[in-house]
C-alpha cells in the first residue's frame, strides 16, 4: 500500500501560511491500483481543467477563506522545489508498489505529484482538530487574507492594529485595490464611440468603494499626454445621477461570479481619427484614492458616403470644364469648402481616378479657382492621419450600420455633496435597463464588395 498524504494548494491570492504537519489519508482512501475491488480510481486531469474546477469550487463555497484538498499518487521521484505534495517518509528501500528507491537514512524520495480532480473543498482551519487551535488558525487566516495581517476581521470590516494607521490617522490595513479598466468586448471602437468596463474592486471584507472616477482626454501627441487633465467624471455624482452629459452613459451588471459586479461606461461623442487616453481610479468611503489604471485607444477613421463623394467629383469636373464664369467657380469653391475633410479627400480620389487625363485635382483647382482658394481647400485635408488617408484611397468603400446593446443605469436617490464619509457603492439603489445603439462603420476594400 502506498503512503500518500493530503496536500493543500493555496489559490494565488491567498497568502501562504507557515508549514505544519498534515494529517495522513485514511488507508481505505489510499490503496489505489493494488487489486482492491470496489475502490474508486483517482482520475488524472489536465492542469487547466484542474484550475478551472478549483476556481469554480472555491467561488461556490460559503466560506470566506478556502483550502482545497487534493490527492497525489506515486509517479517517481519528486523535484526538490515541489511544495504542493507532502509525502510521508517510508522506512526501507521498497515502495508500496515494489519499486526500489535510492534511500538515504531510510527515507525514500517523495513522488512527483499528479494533479487530480478536486474531491472536496474545505476551509483550511477546519482541518485542525483542537478547537482552540482551530479558532486561532481561523482568526490568523482571516486576518492575513483580508486585513494584510495587521488587524482583525469584525463582521465585514477590518479593525486595524494601532501600527496600521497612516500619518493622516486613516486605517491602512485594508488597502484599496487598483481597478483595471479595459475596452468592452461587446462594442468595437468606432469613429465616435468607445466603450470601457472594469470589475468592481470592493472586497467582501475590508474597505468600501464609494465611487469610481474616470478621466478622458484627447491626446494630440502621446509624448505630451500629461499636459492637460481633460474631463473628469464621477460614476455616482455625474453618470448615475444623470447630471452629466448625455454623451456619456454608465451601467453595471453582475459579473461571471456570484459576488462580482462589472461596471461599464460608453462615450458616444468622441472625435474621429483621434487618440484618447482613459484613466480610472477607485475612491473608498474615507475619500482615499486607489492607484489608477489607463487605456489608450484611437477612434477609427471618419464615416464617408462614397456614393456622394463620387457625385461631387462629377459635379466639380462639370463646373471646371463648363462655361467657366464667376458663378461656376464660386459654386465649386463653396461645395468643396462645405463638405467634411474626409469626404473632400475622397472627392479628390474619385476626381483623379476618372478625370486625371484632363489634369489632376490640384492643378485644375489652382487653374480654375486661383492658387489662394485652391490652397484653402487643400489645407483642410492636412489633419487627416496617414493611416486614414491610405484607407480613403481604397478602390471601394461601403457603409454599414451595426446595432449594439449596452446597459444604462440611473440612481434612484441623490447623494448630496459633503465632506463626510460615504457608504459602499453597493448600497446605492440604481435602476438599470438594456438599450440599443446604432453604430455606423465603413468597410474598405480594393475589390468589389457585395
Amino acid at each position: 500500500m502506498n503512503d500518500v498524504n493530503f496536500a493543500f494548494l493555496y489559490l494565488h491570492h491567498i497568502i501562504p501560511l507557515p508549514s505544519f504537519p498534515l494529517p495522513t489519508t485514511p488507508p481505505e482512501a489510499t490503496d489505489q491500483g493494488v487489486g482492491g475491488s470496489g475502490r474508486r480510481e483517482l482520475k488524472s486531469v489536465p492542469f487547466i481543467s484542474y484550475l478551472s474546477a478549483l476556481q469554480k469550487s472555491q467561488l461556490l463555497s460559503d466560506d470566506m477563506v478556502n483550502g482545497v484538498e487534493i490527492r497525489c499518487e506515486e509517479k517517481g521521484s519528486c523535484p526538490a522545489g515541489c511544495h504542493l505534495c507532502h509525502h510521508q517518509a517510508m522506512m526501507g528501500g521498497v515502495s508500496g508498489r515494489g519499486r526500489t528507491g535510492n534511500s538515504r537514512n531510510g527515507e525514500q524520495p517523495s513522488p512527483i505529484p499528479v494533479l487530480l480532480e478536486v474531491s472536496r473543498v474545505v476551509p483550511l482551519y477546519s482541518l485542525v482538530q483542537d478547537n482552540v487551535t482551530k479558532e486561532a488558525f481561523k482568526s490568523a487566516t482571516m486576518s492575513s487574507y483580508w486585513c494584510a495581517g495587521k488587524g482583525d476581521v469584525i463582521d465585514n470590516w477590518c479593525r486595524c492594529d494601532l501600527s496600521a494607521f497612516s500619518k493622516d490617522g486613516l486605517p491602512i490595513c485594508s488597502p484599496l485595490r487598483q481597478p483595471i479598466v479595459r475596452l468592452a468586448p461587446y462594442l468595437e471602437p468606432s469613429s465616435t464611440m468607445v466603450a470601457l468596463e472594469w470589475m468592481d474592486v470592493e472586497p467582501l471584507i475590508g474597505c468600501k468603494v464609494s465611487d469610481y472616477v474616470i478621466q478622458h482626454k484627447r491626446v494630440e501627441d502621446p509624448s505630451e499626454a500629461e499636459v492637460y487633465t481633460g474631463e473628469v467624471l464621477s460614476l455616482v455624482d455625474d453618470l448615475f445621477s444623470g447630471l452629466g452629459s448625455s454623451c456619456v452613459v454608465a451601467g453595471k451588471r453582475t459579473g461571471d461570479h456570484p459576488h462580482s459586479v462589472l461596471y461599464s461606461v460608453v462615450f458616444k461623442c468622441l472625435e474621429s481619427d483621434s487618440l484618447y487616453k482613459f484613466t480610472l481610479r477607485a475612491v473608498d468611503s474615507r475619500g482615499s484614492h486607489s492607484e489608477s489604471s489607463f487605456v489608450s485607444v484611437r477612434t477609427s477613421c471618419p464615416m464617408v458616403d462614397d456614393s456622394r463623394a463620387e457625385e461631387i467629383a462629377d459635379k466639380v469636373y462639370n463646373l471646371y470644364n463648363g462655361y467657366t464664369s464667376g458663378k461656376e467657380q464660386q459654386m465649386a469653391y463653396n461645395t468643396l469648402m462645405e463638405i467634411p475633410p474626409p469626404l473632400l479627400y475622397r472627392v479628390q480620389h474619385h476626381y483623379n481616378s476618372h478625370y486625371e487625363k484632363f489634369g489632376d485635382f490640384v492643378w485644375r483647382s489652382e487653374d480654375e479657382l486661383g492658387p489662394r482658394k485652391a490652397n484653402l481647400i487643400l489645407h483642410r485635408v492636412e489633419r487627416i492621419s496617414h493611416y486614414c488617408r491610405s484607407l480613403l484611397r481604397s478602390t471601394h468603400i461601403q457603409s454599414r450600420t451595426d446595432t449594439m446593446a449596452y446597459v444604462y443605469c440611473r440612481s434612484e436617490e441623490g447623494r448630496p455633496p459633503s465632506n463626510t464619509w460615504h457608504g459602499s457603492l453597493h448600497e446605492s439603489r440604481t435602476t438599470c435597463m438594456e438599450k440599443l445603439i446604432s453604430v455606423q462603420r465603413n468597410t474598405y476594400s480594393n475589390t468589389k464588395l457585395r
